[in-house]
């Protein structure tokens, strides 16, 4: 019976730390399932339920590779062989999710380093309940079934514990990580792995340690195994610590390069309004004019020059749409830079079109507006470009109280999201301010208790989105 009980336990663990990779990796792993499936984005961190089917298999390759590496008789040791799982479970991962590849291989070193110390924590309660049990004089008395009875027993505990350690461990991380869809430099990888090695070798070396001093003395002393079941725990610790660090760290550079986006919006808007007190200059001379533009075409009415008179007036809304633009919103700003937005999508060659209009009488800030159809406007041109027939339209409407706006383009190919914030994922770099639309747009709707939905069907993108007005 020891030895079916002993065999039985180390498969149990693989199994168990499958499991524990799996729920480990699921968050950081590309889903499979297409985000055409519908994701409506109804607040922070809501997605579709899916299931994550590579992070799964992930876990079934690690759990294969060990048990081959338990059975097949190789000669290596057992920190060896945990190794070699893990190098084979990393390949896997990086095969499978071809992204953040020093992401993969810190969590993979994490999870490495967690087995460890979730392991040596157990085992020391393992060993002190065995030998307290072993040494009472009621146990003495028992017949031998029931020694088997406090192996199995005491196994299915260290088995317990080991597991409740290593999820612990491994809820912890993933609470830490917060964005968990950003790659990661050289540096920053080196920063993250310097908690996890050191607290491998360490064990290593602690191990070793206690086992030749057991050896040596055969006695246990109980002040120094709390020390190093502590000295366990703070390393788990240090290793949540540095990830929370990092996080801060990536959060206030997100801060900083947000802040400078800002500032460049404001700049546009600045542009914006130095543009719509030129047009009302422009307005003001035509008005000024005007009346020069009438008795000009009564004259020529009068001496029956027709001909003249058409050509003149022809000239004449030329140069007043010129100057004004076909485009009329209801505000001076909005029609700036949907005008704006017009030239640049005609010079790309484009098809645009506008039914938009501003929400007069309403707490909605000229100001707010301009961030949305900015950010909107030039993601969708830039999206247009590469679809078969590029096109765009933006249009208003209200509902209810709700007040929406619709920006549709031309769109090919499939979209990656990011599980944390439930946007899609931007291949642009974010260090020219480019990435920022939606959250940007989301801010500003969520300011007015609204929020954005991102849909993507037929090859069209369409972002909708809801701003609540009084």
């Amino acid at each position: 019976m020891y030895g079916v009980i002993t065999d039985i336990v180390p498969i149990a663990e693989i199994l168990m730390k499958g499991y524990c990779l799996y729920h480990l990796t699921e968050p950081f792993m590309d889903s499979d399932v297409l985000p055409n499936d519908a994701y409506v984005l109804k607040g922070e961190g809501t997605t579709a339920k899916k299931r994550n089917r590579r992070a799964a298999c992930a876990g079934v390759v690690y759990a294969l590779a060990m048990l081959w590496l338990y059975f097949v008789p190789v000669f290596m040791t057992v920190f060896t062989a945990y190794a070699v799982g893990g190098l084979l479970t990393f390949c896997f991962i990086c095969m499978a999710d071809q992204r953040n590849y020093r992401q993969k291989g810190f969590l993979m070193t994490v999870f490495f380093s967690l087995n460890w110390l979730s392991a040596a924590m157990a085992q020391i309660m393992y060993d002190n309940l065995y030998a307290f049990a072993e040494n009472t004089s009621y146990m003495r008395r028992l017949p031998d079934m029931m020694w088997v009875v406090l192996y199995a027993g005491v196994c299915l505990l260290y088995l317990v514990l080991e597991f409740s350690f290593i999820v612990i461990g491994i809820r912890q991380v993933l609470k830490a990580y917060r964005n968990k869809s950003e790659d990661m430099s050289a540096k920053e990888l080196i920063m993250l792995l310097i908690p996890s090695l050191m607290s491998a070798m360490v064990y290593r070396i602690i191990r070793d340690y206690r086992r030749l001093y057991w050896l040596e003395d055969g006695e246990n002393k109980t002040v120094y195994e709390v020390l190093i079941v502590m000295f366990y725990a703070l390393s788990v610790l240090s290793i949540v610590v540095v990830i929370v660090l990092y996080q801060d760290i990536k959060a206030k550079q997100e801060e900083n390069r947000q802040a400078a986006y800002l500032s460049i919006q404001i700049e546009h808007i600045r542009r914006h309004i130095g543009q719509v007190e030129s047009l009302y200059e422009n307005i003001r001379s035509i008005k000024h004019d005007m009346t020069n533009h009438i008795l000009m075409l009564e004259r020529l009415y009068e001496e029956n020059h027709t001909k003249e008179a058409t050509a003149y007036g022809t000239e004449l809304k030329a140069a007043l749409a010129e100057m004004t633009g076909d485009i009329a919103s209801g505000n001076a700003v909005t029609d700036v830079i949907l005008q704006e937005w017009q030239k640049e999508a005609e010079k790309l060659r484009v098809c645009f079109r506008s039914e938009f209009y501003y929400p007069k009488d309403t707490a909605v800030n000229v100001f707010d507006l301009s961030v949305i159809l900015n950010n909107a406007l030039q993601n969708a041109i830039e999206h247009a470009l590469e679809s078969k027939e590029p096109h765009l339209s933006v249009r208003s409407y209200h509902r209810d109280n709700a007040y929406m706006i619709e920006v549709r383009n031309g769109f090919e190919g499939d979209l990656q999201w990011d599980t944390e914030s439930g946007l899609p994922v931007t291949s642009k770099e974010k260090a020219d301010g480019h990435g920022y639309g939606l959250p940007n747009i989301r801010r500003v709707a969520r300011k007015y208790f609204g929020d954005i939905a991102v849909d993507v069907k037929d090859g069209e993108f369409c972002l909708s989105i809801m701003l609540m007005l009084e």
